[in-house]
């Protein structure tokens, strides 16, 4: 309360100095935008703000709320020339790869670049990267990382000591409560074993207590347990601890994970337009079959219904066809693709004011289905896009960065894949919850063997969730649902058809998901 007052005084004093007089509506509109900004950036923007009021001819000292609403909204936008859009859309094969260094701590770029073929030692260092992220991000664990006093290690207070797999295979007695951490293979048939970048080891898992989690093969665990001839018998079998967005950054501030160029503009700019924009949405819509009239219909209502107050974004995933059309799928998407086109161009508000992103699902036509796949072929988005200029055919999976929001987007069935392929089913029930934790422990949206669900290897680190995003949108037939995990949304929206047209709705300043659902009449 006490710095509400002192920021409506600090406008009231800058505009009096200025030779201005302000309206009290248009006062506490400025109050409630600069008030939940820190320390001294209130005084700073209602500086900049003043400055570009003068700026305008006004035929009156007495500002009104649409002056100072035209003056917010020229601050946000800023005048720099070849300043980036708030909305920056980052391909999956534009992420950029880093390799962690274990001598010097911190990630270095790779100067290699990336190929769709990429030659066999990538297969290897997609493990190997995996193993890297999760090992340094395990030791960030108050319960694994030392404690240095006096220059020299204390380990009186460090509950878990991880040993790698070359110790337990070195020892030639017993070891007990032991833990490791390392990714769960099948080596041979109906035995699975524990590798890490030193050796593997066979398991038994017959005593084995499962946390939180799907663990299948390729999974990376934090195992604990006894060694006795050759053979690591687990007690307890966990994932590796999460970590949310603001440690990772403490650790590794200046590199750019998430891609694109974070740095056009201020923070602080950031944060004043994400709340001058404090309505703005994006519509999440997955499973939309276009070859279905009823979608289309429906679809027809949504745009209407939110015509009147453009969301910034709609984000429809495929699958688009509802079943395969054999040789003739591309030309049935591309017929699909113009009635779609058609129907939005009805509305012009939201041709305008909306940008609509497109992405492909696991079964329609175009590239194989191996991650990251890349987006619809020209011929097939050609009518859309010149009817829709503000459209993106994107890659699967596809990165958008919104004012300080990151967010990722995967079109998948994961989650089903994960159950079906789990080494012990959770009895919890609450699978969402399962899954989320996954996925968050693993850092990355699809922990499965390669045969499962394949990956271009030298691109397997945009599958990467390092540091956390802000929202995960992964669409799946699954049943909706919406999770938060270590700072993180997931959210599903579920099979646009086969849920009665449900989708979801995201709103950036307050980053929160809400179901939706369209009258089923």
């Amino acid at each position: 309360m006490e710095n509400t007052e002192r920021i409506r005084k600090v406008i009231s004093s800058l505009f009096k100095l200025n030779g201005l007089q302000i309206r009290s509506d248009a006062t506490s509109y400025l109050v409630g935008i600069l008030a939940p900004l820190p320390g001294l950036e209130p005084e700073q923007w209602a500086e900049r703000i003043v400055d570009r009021i003068l700026k305008v001819k006004l035929k009156t000292p007495l500002v009104d709320k649409a002056i100072v609403e035209t003056a917010v909204k020229e601050c946000g936008k800023g005048t720099d020339e070849g300043q980036e859009e708030l909305i920056t859309l980052i391909s999956s094969f534009d992420v950029p790869r880093y390799s962690y260094n274990a001598d010097k701590k911190k990630f270095l770029p790779v100067t290699e670049p990336n190929v769709l073929m990429a030659g066999a030692t990538h297969k290897a260092l997609i493990y190997r990267n995996r193993y890297s992220i999760l090992l340094q991000r395990t030791y960030h664990h108050e319960l694994f990382s030392p404690i240095i006093r006096g220059g020299e290690w204390d380990d009186a207070r460090k509950k878990f000591q991880l040993r790698p797999i070359e110790f337990l295979a070195g020892s030639n007695t017993k070891v007990v409560d032991v833990v490791v951490l390392g990714m769960i293979s099948q080596l041979k048939e109906g035995k699975y074993f524990i590798e890490d970048n030193t050796g593997s080891m066979e398991l038994d898992l017959s005593e084995t207590k499962f946390h939180t989690g799907l663990y299948t093969e390729n999974c990376f665990v934090l195992a604990e347990g006894m060694y006795d001839e050759g053979i690591f018998h687990i007690k307890a079998m966990g994932l590796p601890p999460p970590e949310t967005a603001l440690v990772t950054k403490s650790y590794h501030g200046s590199v750019n994970f998430f891609g694109g160029n974070p740095n056009v503009i201020s923070k602080e700019r950031l944060r004043l337009i994400d709340k001058q924009n404090e309505g703005a949405m994006f519509v999440i819509l997955s499973d939309v079959h276009l070859d279905k009239i009823s979608v289309l219909e429906k679809l027809r209502i949504l745009l209407h219904g939110y015509s009147e107050a453009p969301p910034v974004l709609f984000i429809i995933m495929g699958n688009f066809l509802s079943e395969p059309h054999g040789v003739q799928s591309a030309v049935a998407l591309k017929d699909c693709f113009k009635t779609l086109a058609d129907i939005i161009a009805e509305f012009p508000p939201l041709v305008l004011n909306s940008k609509f992103i497109i992405v492909p699902g696991p079964t329609d036509p175009g590239f194989v289905n191996i991650l990251p796949r890349p987006p619809f072929a020209d011929c097939i988005t050609l009518y859309f896009r010149e009817k829709i200029p503000n459209s993106v055919f994107a890659s699967n999976p596809f990165r958008i960065r919104y004012c300080t929001k990151n967010i990722v987007i995967f079109r998948e069935d994961i989650l089903t894949k994960l159950c079906r392929n789990s080494i012990y089913f959770p009895s919890s029930g609450d699978i969402p919850k399962e899954f989320v934790s996954t996925v968050v422990g693993q850092a990355h949206l699809c922990p499965l063997p390669l045969h499962i669900c394949p990956v271009y290897w030298s691109f397997d680190h945009a599958l990467s969730l390092y540091p956390l995003p802000d929202l995960v949108i992964i669409g799946d037939k699954a049943d909706p649902f919406t999770e938060t995990n270590t700072g993180c949304i997931f959210t599903n929206p579920g099979s646009f058809l086969k849920t009665d047209y449900s989708f979801k709705v995201y709103t950036p300043f307050e980053n929160k998901v809400e179901d939706c659902q369209l009258p089923s009449d």
